[in-house]
């Protein structure tokens, strides 16, 4: 019963059921240490886009004026947002937990989660690539330098007419590194495009399977075997980066190189396309959106101090992209001079830096096969700490809300039960969906599908979940659903109500107007009608989650619709399920509840006895 009491007398009506709690599961684990999620965290954004795509980027768009639009999207919708995503985690230590099982934010768990899973399947392929080199790397000379006796001939006369299908290719000239990718690791010389895949690259395919198993081998034993593996993985490329900068800075050329990194052209500012790349490189860069800075911060302790934790990692992985630049481009400048070409003529990013440029550039130098070693392990390193956190946010068992999605808090009962009904066929739909797009990817025309899902699979799509999240978050729950969080500071507050939508709102309407009016290449190979509209396939299946689930969760409520929609968006005080782990010693749960008036709380009279 519901009771008001005033002068002894008391009232009330009954309450209305409550529905019982959980059942508690097991205590989730925790990180060892403050310094295991601080690295695990850095390590899983600083990835290969630092390295291959900000340096690109920078000289595209103005050089040094490009840190302008980057820090100022930074810090309007990078920021708030890894403090959004690190926080939800870290209150709700099961992913992004936004209510109960089926949600109208549930969608948006289940969104992330399509993501990580399309990320896992294509990703993996890059550290294969990186394997196959740095096994390559072992050989003097190298197999891509001219000074090997197959490239003797390549490298004298050059190729004339040669042409690469969806490479486009100089007419006059393929170079011994462009060669060695094309022909020998990727075999794409062999494939007409997206609809004719070929056989599979044996060798491609066994250094994928390496990559998995060092994966595997990581998470073996979840965050306590990655929380230890990070103090290497996450440490050893800035080793390399420093040793790189220092070598570069020592080769003639470094300076023509340097100077077109940074030149300025403050023209550029006033062009949309610059503001674009900034905001999309900070999104992806600081993995925004994946589930991975969610799931990591779920391991984090209750008071952890999350706002030094987003300073400290976010503008370290932006540091990271803007000293990488100066590696990069000091051996390209020297590459350029030993060429006897321009600067801008040998930049390349994506693969083309990794595996084409630079490795060319490597070559040159003396100890060639040392450098080149070294490139590649901390290649392989980046892309196995970003790896092995994205795996981790994959499902670990049934992919529906409320069964151990990220984004759902733990199943009960009855949820259980539908998990182990889910369970065989969850994971065997995941297991052909992965040999089939591996085979793909390390097939001769693997590389047209690699683009093609690495497109699409993290564009409007990914956009367009983490805008419903921010809104979710700052409109439907508030304050109700951030009571713990008010020590925020109010820039944050600002930030996530009005800042951060509309920026990432010109991300996605510029996104659009990009995929529409430019067609999807590589190189000279413009992709069929049908290879895009697969392609937008993956961005609308991962969109359409929000209303899906959305619908389910007003079906299962009662009475009219605005009832529906406030009972299905009214955050339950218990959703924090850690918290009922710190206190629920300190908490008695009663048939019913009393309401006190003022006058409970008025002073009594002492009549001389102590109570």
């Amino acid at each position: 019963r519901k009771l008001r009491c005033a002068h002894g007398l008391c009232t009330g009506s009954p309450a209305p059921p409550e529905s019982p709690a959980p059942a508690p599961g097991p205590p989730r684990e925790t990180w060892a240490g403050r310094y295991e999620f601080l690295l695990s965290c850095l390590g899983y954004c600083v990835g290969l886009g630092n390295v291959w795509r900000f340096p690109y980027l920078c000289y595209r768009n103005g050089g040094g004026v490009f840190l302008i639009p980057y820090f100022i999207m930074l810090f309007l919708t990078g920021l708030p947002l890894f403090l959004m995503e690190l926080s939800l985690g870290q209150y709700g230590p099961l992913g992004p937990v936004l209510r109960q099982p089926l949600s109208p934010g549930a969608g948006v768990g289940v969104g992330m989660l399509i993501v990580s899973s399309l990320v896992s399947l294509y990703y993996n392929v890059i550290i294969a690539w990186t394997f196959y080199y740095l096994g390559s790397s072992f050989q003097s000379p190298l197999p891509w330098s001219c000074d090997a006796p197959r490239n003797a001939e390549l490298c004298r006369v050059g190729v004339p007419g040669a042409t690469v299908p969806g490479l486009g290719l100089r007419a006059t000239h393929v170079s011994a590194s462009e060669a060695f990718w094309n022909e020998q690791v990727l075999g794409v010389t062999h494939s007409s495009g997206l609809g004719d895949p070929g056989p599979v690259q044996w060798p491609l395919a066994l250094c994928l399977l390496a990559a998995w198993i060092v994966v595997f081998l990581c998470m073996l034993k979840g965050i306590r075997s990655s929380g230890k593996v990070v103090y290497f993985t996450a440490t050893f490329p800035y080793l390399v980066i420093l040793i790189l900068i220092i070598r570069g800075a020592t080769l003639s050329g470094s300076l023509d190189g340097v100077r077109f990194y940074l030149s300025s052209d403050w023209s550029k500012l006033r062009s949309a396309q610059v503001w674009s790349d900034a905001a999309s490189q900070i999104f992806y860069s600081l993995g925004i959106g994946f589930g991975g800075l969610l799931s990591m911060a779920s391991y984090n302790k209750f008071d952890n101090n999350v706002i030094r934790d987003t300073l400290v990692i976010a503008l370290g992985n932006c540091c990271t992209s803007f000293f990488a630049g100066f590696a990069i481009f000091s051996v390209l400048g020297h590459m350029a001079l030993k060429k006897g070409v321009p600067v801008g003529s040998v930049a390349d990013s994506g693969p083309g830096l990794a595996f084409v440029a630079y490795p060319e550039a490597l070559s040159l130098l003396p100890g060639s096969p040392f450098w080149s070693i070294l490139f590649f392990l901390m290649l392989f390193t980046l892309g196995v700490d970003t790896m092995v956190i994205v795996t981790l946010s994959s499902p670990k068992s049934c992919p529906v809300p409320g069964l151990g999605v990220p984004g759902t808090p733990r199943p009960g009962h009855a949820d259980r039960t539908m998990c182990r009904e889910w369970e065989h066929e969850a994971r065997a739909g995941a297991r052909v969906m992965e040999v089939l797009t591996l085979s793909l990817t390390t097939s001769q025309g693997g590389i047209f599908w690699f683009t093609l899902i690495d497109t699409y699979s993290t564009g409007f799509g990914l956009v367009i979940i983490t805008l419903f999240m921010c809104l979710g978050i700052s409109f439907c729950y508030g304050e109700r659903g951030w009571g713990s969080l008010d020590h925020m500071l109010g820039y944050f507050k600002v930030c996530w109500v009005f800042f951060t939508p509309c920026l990432l709102l010109f991300t996605l309407i510029y996104t659009f107007l990009d995929m529409y009016g430019v067609p999807l290449r590589y190189g000279s190979y413009v992709y069929p009608a049908w290879g895009t509209s697969l392609g937008v396939c993956m961005g609308v299946l991962t969109c359409l989650q929000i209303p899906l689930w959305a619908t389910v969760a007003l079906c299962r409520e009662s009475g009219t619709l605005s009832d529906r929609i406030q009972k299905a968006t009214q955050p339950l005080n218990s959703w924090r399920t850690a918290s009922a782990r710190d206190v629920s010693a300190e908490v008695i749960n009663v048939p019913f509840t009393i309401t006190l008036t003022s006058s409970d709380f008025s002073a009594q009279p002492d009549n001389g006895t102590r109570r």
